[in-house]
């Protein structure tokens, strides 16, 4: 990073709230864990590498009360605070509508929950065009800015468009749902959506199946190309990754020596001295799960009458936007189910729940960390769930049970928990009593290992982490802008073939000589591509080949006149000018049989698909089918082929809308490897766009100029983003006067 680099942090509020204190006002630190994460973070690392730090985010206070305070104060972390202040209906539509009406049930896969109001959008899309306008007036150019959470979808995109010189990354702190449940959303909700968050360089995520499901949404809806975590979308490369946030796990482990939390540790020590402590905090949200917790609970009391009066739930929870109707609800609930628990249960001497709705300060929080021996946390469905990691940490006698859902992100690192289906209340009443009694041993063997996966990767690193990979992901998408074959190059390599004493064209047919058409047939040449590949076989000294997947017959009845040499089915048969057709290596086609009635079947099934039967390949396209549907049919049938065709001897190629099965041991590298040795051509130039052809480019990695059309990963050199820009390119090779020729 250059000593000028600004960090710009964005996020849905400030890390500062307004605070009364007697008659004064000021402002205070909010709590949540990415405040607590960054500011851990930047005030251990003072020389981050950036200039300044500036934190962008709307204010929950007004205009006069910030300028009077202090306007220039930066807390947390030295961050100077640039406040958004948005009208009060404006915000409402945007935070308590869209994003947390429709995003947050959906994604945390409550879509009863979800309400899907158009105002609502228009008010999120508005705040986000807000946010964009704001930091691409604050921001210069090379400048980073990290984006965070499902309230700002489609910043990146917006800012993206604005300023194009920005490094932008974006976090997602809740989980990524599956396709079927995205989809839900209007579609073109979906498209703004996604092709928002696209306009970051890299996007984070929690776990793989975060990730996963997000490429798999990609795919599905935009039909980007995605592979191992790059995707490819508009000319631009966008890394998508794992970065599961951790704590300041020296923090909690250090709040064992303070005063105040021993004091209070021993306060409630001494109001349950012979009894077992269950702790368990959670914000008001029914993705938390505080219903069905207490129904294991009870299902535990009801089982194991033998710990009646000798353990007690220590229930906490935190008021959270007690404005929507469904949190107020959910609160009168769980009130309702805590005396209800208690009212059967309960005895002169003995209540088993003991309930507080209240925010915690930080002492207080982490005495009960300390007092408790489990920590129950189990949300229905969390992204990552912090509380039982600061539970962990906070064990500094290495002793203490978790149990956790399996639904929650943590448990992904967490695996020495007794992690439960927190729906299943008789397995959590199990988990409950298992915990109770597992001995002092066990309990130190699973939290040592526990607390050193957390010391491994804990808040600072996931800093640190995500902003080398951002800085990594825009380095990878400059190398890539600098492989798109410009006009430098496009003069190099007609030097080089200029002073060729033999040359050699290896041009790929579909999508690199012609556009995709709705059916194969319609991709026939015109007179204009065949003058230019009569005359490029023309030149002296030089060979042209057309290697392409289309059936021998058709490529003779289209190309069969020119003086080229013409290559079928992906290398499978190689005809020569004025020579009959041959094959290059023996292949069988016994497999035909087995593969037809599967691919029969789903031709059937979806309409519009057909198949196309080659000597050597079986093509299915699905190129006319409702895009969406085509595109999941074709997963499907990737699935069962991969099935029925373990341990065969034949390849099942994923191509552009059309799923090929061909022998293993036909490639398109195969040929052009022949090809290059038989004609021995000192000058090689290879072009293609689909997977068929990184073959090529792999076989002539050290010999040839590779050229891929389009976007996507390859291993080719140069790149043409669009397959109408390949003519031109092609037509600035003819008439080179060759300088070894025999005509010069």
């Amino acid at each position: 990073m250059n000593e000028t680099q600004r960090l710009f942090i964005v996020a849905n509020r400030l890390p500062v709230q307004e605070a009364e204190k007697g008659r004064k006002k000021g402002f205070r630190q909010s709590s949540g864990g990415l405040v607590s994460a960054l500011k851990s973070y930047f005030d251990r690392t003072r020389d981050s590498g950036f200039a300044r730090k500036s934190w962008i985010g709307i204010a929950d206070f007004r205009r006069e009360s910030w300028e009077k305070w202090n306007q220039g104060h930066r807390d947390p972390g030295d961050f100077e605070l640039l406040p958004l202040f948005i009208d009060e209906a404006l915000y409402d539509g945007y935070y308590n509508g869209f994003s947390n009406s429709v995003l947050w049930p959906l994604f945390h896969y409550f879509p009863t929950y979800a309400s899907f109001q158009l105002r609502q959008f228009e008010a999120y899309r508005q705040v986000n065009q807000l946010f964009a306008e704001r930091i691409a007036a604050e921001a210069q150019p090379g400048d980073v800015v990290w984006v965070h959470d499902y309230h700002l979808f489609l910043l990146p995109g917006l800012l993206r468009r604005l300023r194009p010189d920005l490094t932008i990354g974006f976090f997602l702190h809740i989980p990524f749902p599956h396709f079927e449940i995205f989809r839900q959303i209007p579609r073109p909700w979906c498209l703004e959506l996604l092709e928002g968050l696209l306009g970051a360089d890299l996007i984070g995520f929690h776990t793989i199946e975060y990730r996963r499901y997000f490429q798999e949404t990609v795919q599905m809806i935009l039909h980007a190309e995605s592979d191992f975590g790059q995707i490819y979308y508009q000319d631009r490369l966008i890394r998508a990754d794992l970065f599961p946030i951790g704590i300041d796990t020296e923090k909690f482990r250090l709040a064992s020596a303070d005063p105040r939390v021993e004091t209070r540790r021993q306060d409630i020590r001494q109001n349950f001295p012979d009894q077992k402590l269950i702790f368990s905090l959670d914000r008001l949200d029914y993705t938390k799960g505080v219903l069905q917790r207490l129904s294991g609970f009870a299902n535990f009391l009801d089982h194991h009458p033998e710990w009646h009066g000798r353990v007690v739930m220590l229930l906490n929870v935190i008021p959270s936007r007690d404005r929507l109707s469904k949190y107020t609800e959910r609160k009168r609930l769980i009130e309702e189910r805590v005396s209800s628990v208690n009212g059967r249960f309960s005895n002169y001497r003995w209540q088993p729940i003991v309930y507080f709705y209240r925010h915690l300060e930080f002492d207080h929080l982490c005495s009960f960390y300390q007092v408790a021996d489990v920590a129950l946390i189990t949300p229905l469905r969390d992204g990552m769930n912090l509380v039982a990691k600061e539970y962990v940490a906070s064990r500094h006698r290495e002793d203490g049970a978790l149990i956790l859902s399996e639904l929650a992100g943590a448990a992904n690192e967490l695996g020495e928990a007794f992690l439960v289906n927190p729906f299943d209340e008789t397995e959590v009443a199990t988990a409950i009593y298992q915990s109770l009694t597992l001995p002092a041993d066990q309990q130190q063997e699973r939290m040592r290992r526990m607390q050193a996966r957390l010391r491994d990767y804990d808040v600072h690193r996931w800093v640190e982490d995500f902003l080398q990979e951002l800085r990594l992901s825009r380095q990878l998408q400059q190398a890539r802008s600098n492989r798109v074959l410009d006009e430098r190059n496009r003069g190099i390599i007609r030097e080089k073939m200029g002073e060729a004493r033999r040359r050699l064209l290896l041009l790929d047919y579909d999508g690199t000589l012609r556009p995709f058409a709705r059916h194969p047939l319609q991709a026939l040449p015109d007179a204009a591509l065949m003058r230019l590949l009569d005359q490029l076989a023309g030149q002296p000294d030089q060979e042209l080949a057309i290697i392409s997947g289309r059936d021998s017959a058709t490529l003779e009845n289209w190309l069969g006149s020119l003086p080229v040499i013409l290559v079928a089915e992906h290398g499978a048969l190689i005809k020569y000018p004025e020579r009959p057709w041959s094959t290059l290596l023996p292949v069988s086609t016994d497999w035909k049989q087995e593969v037809l009635p599967t691919l029969e079947r789903f031709t059937r099934r979806c309409h519009g698909s057909f198949l196309e039967e080659k000597e050597y390949a079986i093509a299915w396209h699905y190129r006319n089918m409702e895009k969406q549907l085509g595109f999941s049919r074709s997963r499907e049938l990737l699935q069962n082929l991969s099935v029925l065709l373990a341990n065969r001897p034949l390849q099942v190629l994923d191509g552009n809308q059309v799923v090929e099965v061909r022998s293993a041991h036909i490639n398109k590298g195969l040929v052009a490897r022949t090809l290059a040795d038989t004609l021995e051509a000192d000058f090689i130039l290879c072009m293609g766009d689909d997977k068929t052809d990184e073959d090529m480019f792999q076989a002539l990695r050290e010999s040839a100029v590779t050229i891929k059309i389009g976007s996507g990963q390859t291993a080719a050199r140069f790149t043409i983003p669009r397959q109408q820009d390949v003519t031109g390119f092609l037509e600035s090779l003819l008439d080179l006067h060759p300088k070894y020729s025999r005509h010069a």
